[in-house]
């Protein structure tokens, strides 16, 4: 039988990832990108899963924790 509120759930929830609208401001070989979002932070180009041009805007797929 399927349960839907399991323990090892609320201990160990999924990560929820978001594509978020971002502009370019510097970028490097070695450093980070440089973007600005909503919070005006960079994030690193290890923490980005992906890149796609939407209406002329770049947004990121990014894990949801980073925002915060």
């Amino acid at each position: 039988m399927f349960w839907p509120l399991s323990v090892y759930r609320l201990m160990y929830p999924k990560e929820r990832y978001v594509w978020v609208q971002v502009r370019i401001l510097y970028e490097t070989d070695k450093k980070p990108y440089w973007l600005t979002t909503a919070l005006r932070s960079f994030i690193p180009k290890s923490r980005i899963y992906g890149i796609r041009l939407q209406s002329n805007a770049f947004e990121v797929y990014i894990k949801e924790s980073i925002l915060r």
